[in-house]
């Protein structure tokens, strides 16, 4: 593909609390808008030649309603002729927006694309659209009676036969390496501070959800999290959740409830952007890309196990690169649920030495719309600091989708 990424810059994730997290007083548009204004003071890009802004949201309504990509670029002070388009591919809408970007250049019908995503989960919270898992219909219960995700990653855990132990380690490993990774100053490059638009104060400057006194006698100590959710009556016969699945998946023969809130994603608020040009804009202004988008793909998955999309979606884009996942020097697999990422190593055959080396959304948390712009930005910087060539970053949605994205560094 002809198109080649100039920047990403992601704010930090804040743990999302009603009225005390570090970004809850913060309008959506606001944290959106600022991270907008970063991209022209790092890339001296003219943002008048912008040809669209892209931006993944889920809860989109209220506050996060209206447009909310439209409403940022003029709350960013930028140019009343640059459109805006906020569009939901669930908790892969920032790397969607991405591609939708790269596919852009790539054809030759725009020069220069920012994608990126926004979610402030203090405010909107999981499930705050009213819409559940499918949209309350049901006529599609009928022939198709989805679970919660928290269910089909214990279904994923159940059938790959991982243990709670497993998980365990997964999730510390998470919190270990999300916490050298800022000691380190790893994510320096992508992050800045979000300030208070009125006073200039600074309200978040790093990643406010690791725990570095994280152990695993703490996470052995954690109950399931979706133990009642299994139990709860729910099919039009008064079957409860886990029927549901397993009746999906009798091989199964129970769904053990394994993961906890230390092995699943945490809830927080950011947004993330990336400014993407064609091969001829990037020539004709002089400019250096950071990376090349080499593939981009989209694939449905089961909608009951749900989750299970991210190693077909990386094999496709892959092959639409010319490559295999023994090519890839950096992975970034949303920490959705520790299974999910075990799960999709396993079946992609690759080594998890590879795969989310500076921790992942269990330690950092995951603002829906925003984190797979942010994982590009991880990928890229990683990618520079160890001196490596190609990452893949991908990301499971609900309602059994997957999206993935091949990045090349120039």
């Amino acid at each position: 593909m002809d198109a080649y990424i100039l920047d990403a810059v992601r704010t930090p994730r804040a743990r999302a609390k009603p009225g005390k997290g570090a970004l809850s007083g913060l309008h959506p548009q606001e944290l959106l808008a600022q991270t907008l204004q970063q991209l022209p003071k790092r890339t001296q890009v003219d943002v008048s030649d912008v040809d669209d802004v892209l931006i993944g949201c889920v809860s989109q309504l209220e506050e996060q309603g209206a447009n909310i990509a439209r409403q940022a670029v003029l709350v960013a002070g930028w140019p009343i002729t640059v459109p805006a388009l906020s569009l939901n591919r669930f908790c892969g809408s920032g790397l969607q927006a991405l591609s939708l970007a790269a596919m852009g250049v790539a054809s030759g019908a725009q020069r220069l694309v920012v994608a990126g995503g926004v979610e402030q989960m203090s405010r909107l919270g999981l499930g705050a659209d009213g819409g559940g898992t499918d949209g309350n219909n049901l006529r599609l219960r009928e022939r198709l009676f989805q679970v919660p995700q928290g269910i089909s990653a214990d279904l994923i855990a159940t059938l790959e036969g991982f243990t709670r132990e497993e998980l365990d380690a997964f999730g510390l490993r998470s919190q270990q390496f999300a916490v050298r990774a800022q000691a380190e100053g790893r994510f320096n490059k992508s992050l800045f501070p979000v300030k208070n638009p009125d006073t200039g104060e600074v309200l978040l400057a790093a990643d406010d959800s690791p725990r570095a006194d994280t152990s695993l006698q703490k996470l052995g100590a954690l109950a399931a999290s979706f133990t009642q959710t299994g139990a709860q009556p729910a099919g039009p016969n008064g079957e409860t959740l886990d029927a549901l699945a397993l009746r999906a998946f009798p091989r199964a023969r129970e769904v053990r409830h394994l993961h906890t809130a230390g092995t699943s994603s945490g809830i927080t608020d950011g947004a993330g952007a990336i400014l993407v040009a064609s091969g001829e804009y990037v020539k004709a202004h002089g400019l250096k890309p950071r990376a090349r988008v080499r593939a981009v793909s989209a694939v449905g998955s089961d909608p009951v196990l749900m989750l299970t999309g991210p190693a077909p979606a990386s094999l496709k884009a892959l092959k639409a690169a010319g490559l295999t996942p023994r090519d890839v020097d950096l992975w970034e697999i949303n920490e959705a649920f520790a299974a999910v990422v075990l799960q999709t190593a396993r079946a992609l055959e690759i080594d998890l030495e590879r795969v989310n080396v500076n921790g992942g959304a269990i330690a950092l948390g995951h603002p829906l719309g925003a984190t797979g712009s942010m994982l590009v930005g991880s990928a890229l910087d990683e990618l520079e600091r160890r001196g490596g060539s190609l990452a893949v970053v991908t990301l499971c949605t609900s309602g059994g989708q997957a999206v993935a994205a091949v990045l090349e560094r120039v």
